[in-house]
């Protein structure tokens, strides 16, 4: 008899066993998931995690709680990702800024970009804009270079702490040996205020957070880094226009603290997928003069390779940029 009952019991066992597991599995997320933004409200980091957070926590059932957490050019709220429980609920709204140029150009960093967290997709791509105010005295790209190469450190460069931003205007003003005044802001939003408040002269920040104010008049754009216009800024030349070694794409992305289990990963990455699919946010996007990436771009391991990749090229381009503007 106990010989008849013990491929039962065994049989049931594995059954419970894997009932628990997919129970499990169900149950994410089953409270609301906080995903750190490590810069100030209104600037490109936050825009695209607003956009995208909005429709995945739709698809998720929960609501997904955008926090600020700004400080140390993003440096403060990536660190506090790395170092918060790994269970899905704390995610990093985290870019080109947190996981490239950080590493490279802030001293005494908390976390390893490649070590601290586990990727969970790309979200957007975005070209950066050179931008003025509007009463700057160049009335484009080649009078803007000439303008700063004959005032030098008059000239007052805007940049919203050491991330993509700054990236995006040291490349820019290292190639063509300029040296602007660098005035550092909290974000990206307090520096566009000023700019067009007409406190500093210019910077170079992602499309997403100015092509409002450039089609409105507020801001004068020059260049744009990349190989063709955007058709959200169609006045705007292209690098390869204006003849500039100039084109970098600006990228996001969704990570989780190292550790986070395949059962959390697993449904934040498929909300995410389904977001970048819908046509009302490739919409907003394109407004924004960001793209979308593509599908196979945007997997979990698909990322973790895009994102090993960007570290080993840029590194050395951002280290070489940096030691020349010094």
């Amino acid at each position: 008899m106990k010989q008849e009952l013990r491929p039962f019991t065994f049989a049931a066992a594995l059954a419970l066993c894997a009932l628990a597991q997919s129970t499990h599995a169900q149950t994410f997320p089953s409270q609301p998931i906080t995903v750190v933004v490590p810069f100030p409200a209104g600037g490109p980091s936050d825009v695209v995690a607003r956009i995208v957070t909005e429709h995945m926590g739709r698809t998720l059932g929960q609501l997904m709680v955008i926090e600020n957490v700004t400080g140390a050019g993003g440096t403060l709220g990536s660190a506090r990702v790395a170092a918060s429980t790994p269970d899905g609920y704390t995610l990093l709204a985290g870019s080109m800024g947190s996981h490239v140029a950080a590493p490279v150009l802030t001293p005494n960093l908390k976390y390893d970009p490649a070590r601290d967290f586990e990727p969970i997709g790309l979200s957007a791509h975005s070209p950066a804009v050179t931008v003025a105010r509007s009463d700057f005295p160049a009335n484009d790209v080649t009078e803007f270079i000439a303008y700063l190469k004959q005032h030098g450190d008059a000239v007052k460069q805007a940049h919203g702490g050491i991330g993509s931003s700054h990236m995006a205007c040291l490349l820019f003003t290292s190639e063509l040996r300029l040296h602007p005044a660098l005035i550092a802001y909290r974000g990206t939003g307090p520096a566009v205020n000023d700019l067009i408040g007409g406190h500093v002269d210019f910077l170079c920040e992602q499309s997403v957070s100015l092509a409002e104010q450039i089609n409105a008049g507020t801001l004068k754009a020059y260049v744009i880094s990349a190989p063709q216009r955007l058709p959200a800024l169609s006045n705007v030349p292209s690098a390869s226009e204006a003849g500039l070694k100039y084109e970098m794409s600006i990228w996001a992305g969704i990570f989780a603290p190292k550790g986070a289990p395949a059962d959390a990963i697993e449904p934040i990455a498929a909300a995410l997928d389904k977001a970048l699919t819908d046509e009302a946010v490739a919409k907003r996007f394109l407004a924004l003069g960001a793209s979308i990436p593509s599908k196979e771009e945007r997997s979990p391991d698909a990322f973790n390779r895009f994102v090993k990749a960007e570290i080993v090229r840029w590194s050395p381009i951002l280290k070489a940029a940096s030691s020349g503007a010094n």
